[in-house]
């Protein structure tokens, strides 16, 4: 690596977000790039992969206290767990887990760049104030996002680093065994349709279907999450992206359906964890006749991420002026994204 590059220390690198992130930062051409992740990486040009088990401080003690070059460390990883209150410990370990090894040697470190979302304002739990705002009052905890901002404001204290976090709405792009991964949940249960000769239905809520939401593109987040971690106005700043449009279901799902040539049908409420949970030998089945990349069914299918964005039955968006006013001024039509990611799959023999 070179000595007069910025050093990206990225965690979570095999995620819809940690992936788009490295493969903006690789285009940028000043920036040396660390990826962190259990499932490691094969290394290219200015990239390097680590594999390391997060929630063990040893193992994160050894494999990281020699970065001692790292200016930047953008924090995106994510470990699910089946209650709100069992995420907050291993999530906040990680991270304090992460900044802990890094922090102490890395003497030239400038920016902590903390992923989080929406469930900072409660969007999770039910109807929340739309549009909503960085400035809005936190919810009862648990909320390990907001453990984690605590975390890192204290930490910061008397240091010359700064730290900036970010809130996207759902992120849409390419990753394979990613929980939250919703364009991979609508293009695998369209392709599944196709392929069982059903039309299209939406599973979710019958309120969800008509509710307002917005979405974030994976490329669009990337190229904030650089700004805001090389802007000093930034410094100590939230700050909500997403793509500038607001859509419903209603108006988008035919347009979807159009891309795979699927008729709609109704609405039809159901869980896509329940009814997709028998689907492997189909999804096996589909590779043969297909020729599809042989992605095992458990790396594609995100079936309780689905079910619970199309559980939103009220309406799901931010404002993202703050950004705009703090000046990156960038948006992505949303219809335009998912129709983009669906080639994209296609392109890698993801889905038929």
């Amino acid at each position: 690596m070179s000595t007069q590059n910025k050093v990206a220390l990225v965690v979570g690198a095999q995620g819809v977000i940690g992936r788009n992130l490295i493969e903006h930062l690789a285009t940028l051409g000043d920036w040396d790039i660390i990826g962190l992740s259990r499932r490691g990486g094969a290394s290219t040009g200015r990239v390097r992969y680590v594999e390391v088990d997060l929630l063990d401080r040893n193992d994160c003690r050894a494999k990281l206290g020699g970065l001692t070059r790292v200016t930047h460390l953008f924090y995106a990883a994510y470990q699910d767990r089946p209650t709100w209150a069992e995420l907050v410990p291993p999530n906040l370990a990680m991270l304090v887990n992460v900044v802990d090894a890094v922090e102490p040697v890395a003497s030239g470190l400038r920016h902590v760049s903390l992923m989080q979302g929406y469930k900072v304002y409660g969007a999770h739990l039910g109807p929340f104030k739309t549009p909503a705002r960085e400035t809005d009052a936190h919810h009862m905890p648990p909320e390990f996002n907001v453990d984690q901002q605590a975390f890192l404001e204290q930490r910061q204290k008397g240091r010359d680093w700064t730290w900036s976090a970010i809130r996207p709405s759902v992120v849409c792009g390419f990753a394979l065994g990613n929980p939250m991964n919703l364009a991979m949940v609508i293009a695998v249960y369209a392709a599944m349709s196709k392929e069982l000769g059903l039309p299209l239905r939406f599973p979710g809520k019958p309120g969800a279907y008509d509710s307002l939401l917005e979405m974030t593109d994976a490329g669009l987040l990337a190229r904030a999450t650089v700004w805001t971690a090389t802007h000093e106005r930034c410094a100590n700043q939230a700050f909500n992206i997403n793509n500038g449009d607001l859509f419903r279901w209603s108006e988008m799902w035919p347009k979807l359906a159009l891309f795979f040539e699927l008729e709609v049908a109704p609405p039809l409420p159901m869980s896509l964890d329940v009814v997709m949970a028998d689907k492997e030998p189909l999804w096996n089945a589909m590779l043969e006749k297909h020729g599809l990349e042989r992605n095992p069914y458990k790396d594609v299918s995100s079936w309780r991420f689905g079910d619970f964005v199309f559980s939103w039955d009220y309406d799901m968006f931010a404002d993202g002026s703050k950004a705009r006013r703090f000046g990156f001024h960038e948006y992505v039509d949303t219809e335009a994204m998912f129709l983009d990611i669906f080639a994209d799959f296609r392109r890698r023999r993801v889905i038929p």
